[in-house]
């Protein structure tokens, strides 16, 4: 009896070390160093891709956000700020929908399928809204300008990126409420568009915060 009680000690003693060992090493030492080779490597990128604007952070190149108005009494989702690019949908603009405010707790797409009514009215709207907001005087959008991304939410439904076709479809409505030249806002857009990685992987795209620091920066001037 005391030998088996004795082997049972020494077995969870073993075990109890073991434990101990491996949470040193797997929890406190190849954490520490993955993260001190990160900072040393790409701090950026190991840091959440931060974006800094006028000294402090503003946001990440990798999580897109809304640029809207402040909300009013009895409304359900606040209105787009039309002086700044806007970024696609995420995930359907009706209050039944996913996310619609880029909120980053919320990650993930609405499941619906094409056919879906609910799914085909959001883009029936979105695709209204977009040609209301972005015709001005002198310019005046028309249903096949409009790109999948402006009246379509991305699988995250946080993405960072437009289409250029959807940057440029913006620029005259930009540059009318910012008090801008069209080739002035025009120029921005080309200067933020970033073509395929290596060539061939992806689609061009343009980051939507860096463009409206970019566009703050034009209207400080």
């Amino acid at each position: 009896m005391n030998n088996s009680a004795a082997n049972t000690g020494r077995v969870l003693w073993a075990g109890l070390r073991a434990l101990l060992v491996l949470t040193v090493i797997t929890g406190v030492l190849y954490p520490l160093a993955v993260t001190g080779v990160a900072q040393l490597v790409f701090p950026g990128k190991a840091n959440g891709s931060e974006i800094k604007s006028e000294g402090r952070v503003v946001g990440s190149e990798l999580i897109g956000q809304a640029y809207n108005l402040p909300m009013k009494e009895g409304e359900e989702t606040a209105a787009p700020d039309l002086k700044w690019f806007q970024p696609r949908p995420s995930n359907g603009l009706g209050s039944n929908s996913v996310n619609t405010q880029y909120s980053i707790i919320l990650s993930g797409a609405t499941n619906r399928s094409g056919d879906n009514e609910d799914l085909i009215q959001w883009v029936k709207d979105a695709k209204a809204a977009v040609i209301k907001d972005n015709s001005v005087s002198g310019y005046t959008v028309k249903p096949s300008d409009v790109p999948a991304d402006a009246v379509t939410s991305s699988g995250s439904g946080l993405d960072p990126h437009i289409s250029p076709e959807y940057a440029k479809l913006q620029v005259h409505r930009v540059a009318e409420k910012n008090h801008l030249t069209v080739a002035q806002v025009d120029k921005l857009v080309a200067d933020h568009t970033d073509g395929r990685i290596l060539g061939f992987v992806g689609e061009p795209r343009v980051n939507v915060l860096q463009l409206n620091i970019a566009l703050k920066e034009l209207t400080k001037g």
